[in-house]
């Protein structure tokens, strides 16, 4: 289906392109087309972020217009392109490319936000070094599962417009049914993408891409002093919140490369990503962090590491003298960790319910999350259902902890329902559990039975609500004695 074909058909859903990022040099994207598929199939759509865009959601909740959700067909004013970036992947360099997955182009919004749209499965690029460029429908659905979990969490991500199945299979240890997402995003510009111009060592190149970025993201910068270092220190800012937000929620991303590090100051790249159920500060899922680089404590660190290589591929452009670009990108950088335990405290004090700032109230967050590891407690539930009136059938330790906590609660001017009040609004009794998220996976998956994950995403659109429609939700999961693993899907 061409775009003509597409427009005769009735079925525009009032997409409105302005593609900005073919204004940038060419050597960061290629013009890419959707490989056609055979059986587009309409699995979800996402109506609430379709109405948000502007968008027709009635023209495209039909398996016929799914073809436009696989790539079958081109919107009128899209012009579809995989970008080149590069990135450093576990600690090891490459230059890369959207391998699976074409920018259609960037919808403006009736509130003129730039939202790119992007198919996610697509089918090959001139970056899928011998990969099929296809992606399998239990990973689209799982992307799309928990983007909009952590949306509902007010944590900012990319989000899941779409998952329509191809009527293809896909061969990775075995054959699996085949889907594409539809990805919308801030922007798809990456620590990666910088990194791929700096390795070119084309200056200009990489001047044009920071200007863009910066007038796409971060326009107030454009008058300071030092523009380009005040542009760093802005992406800095975005990352140690999302960062610290990702903590407190108990967030294992998974696999943190640069090339899955925005600048927009979203998540992005929904792979091998899950939640903490036991706290462990050393918990990793992902099959392939054999060594933990991607453990739920280290993630500050690796973000920090990450954004050490944005700055080291901005270094021209902050000074024009080698030595002091050097000296300003690592005093910026030394901020990050303050900046990030700032967000992390003040996050933790709402989890805590606790309305005004004592010092010693970082060593109270502490002790309580020491407590959690040692018994193997559960780390959303242990938050959630923290009492001021009573500790509960808790050991010795934690009782001491709970009168040393609540004596800090009735020390604030404020009464004690406000506080209350605070943690139920900061500590969520629903999560994307992991073996409910696999269960609903699985169905979907082997059986096409998709009501498990149509109520699980009615529970995770309210995290902050205790129902008795969400109580199965709230549960911790059955004791087991292997531990969760989770894969990449690629």
């Amino acid at each position: 289906m061409d775009s003509k074909k597409y427009t005769e058909c009735g079925t525009d859903p009032k997409w409105k392109f302005d593609n900005s990022y073919l204004r940038l040099p060419g050597v960061f994207y290629s013009s890419a087309k959707p490989v056609p598929v055979v059986g587009a199939r309409l699995l979800f759509l996402n109506r609430p972020l379709a109405e948000e865009m502007g968008l027709d959601a009635g023209a495209l909740d039909s398996d016929h217009r799914a073809e436009i959700l696989v790539g079958n067909g081109i919107p009128v004013g899209a012009e579809p392109l995989a970008q080149a970036y590069a990135g450093h992947q576990f600690g090891n360099f490459t230059m890369l490319g959207d391998g699976r997955a074409i920018l259609l182009g960037e919808h403006i919004t009736p509130q003129g936000k730039r939202l790119d749209v992007q198919l996610k499965g697509s089918g090959q690029t001139p970056y899928s070094r011998r990969g099929d460029g296809r992606a399998a429908m239990g990973p689209m659905l799982r992307e799309y599962i928990i983007s909009e979990a952590m949306h509902a969490l007010g944590i900012p991500t990319t989000r899941s417009l779409a998952v329509a199945a191809t009527g293809e299979m896909v061969f990775r240890e075995s054959a699996l049914p085949g889907a594409v997402l539809t990805r919308i995003a801030a922007s798809h510009i990456r620590v990666g993408t910088f990194e791929y111009a700096a390795a070119r060592g084309d200056l200009d190149a990489l001047k044009k891409l920071a200007d863009y970025t910066r007038d796409r993201h971060f326009p107030e910068t454009a008058e300071a002093a030092r523009p380009y270092l005040a542009f760093l220190e802005q992406v800095i800012q975005r990352q140690a919140a999302l960062i610290a937000q990702w903590m407190l929620v108990g967030f294992v991303h998974g696999v943190m490369n640069t090339d899955n590090m925005a600048l927009s100051g979203e998540t992005i790249d929904y792979g091998p990503c899950a939640f903490l159920d036991v706290y462990d500060p050393e918990t990793v899922f992902s099959s392939i962090d054999r060594n933990g680089r991607y453990a739920y404590a280290n993630q500050p660190s690796i973000a920090q590491w990450n954004l050490a290589r944005l700055a080291e591929a901005m270094m021209p452009l902050i000074d024009s003298e080698e030595k002091k670009a050097v000296e300003l990108a690592i005093e910026t950088l030394e901020r990050f960790t303050e900046i990030y335990e700032n967000h992390w405290l003040v996050g933790m004090r709402r989890k805590l319910g606790l309305l005004n700032i004592e010092k010693d109230d970082r060593l109270l967050a502490e002790d309580l999350l020491k407590w959690m590891r040692k018994t193997r407690a559960d780390y959303t539930q242990s938050f959630r259902e923290l009492n001021p009136s009573a500790a509960g059938e808790k050991d010795a330790e934690f009782c001491s902890w709970h009168e040393r906590w609540r004596a800090r609660l009735v020390a604030q001017s404020e009464p004690l329902q406000k506080a209350v009040e605070c943690m139920r609004q900061n500590n969520p009794a629903v999560i994307p559990r992991n073996h409910l998220v696999e269960e609903a996976l699985k169905a979907a998956v082997e059986r096409e039975d998709f009501s498990d994950m149509e109520r699980l995403l009615v529970a995770l659109g309210k995290p902050f609500e205790e129902t008795a429609e969400n109580a199965a939700y709230q549960a911790v999961p059955p004791t087991c004695d292997a531990p969760y693993r989770t894969f990449c899907g690629t």
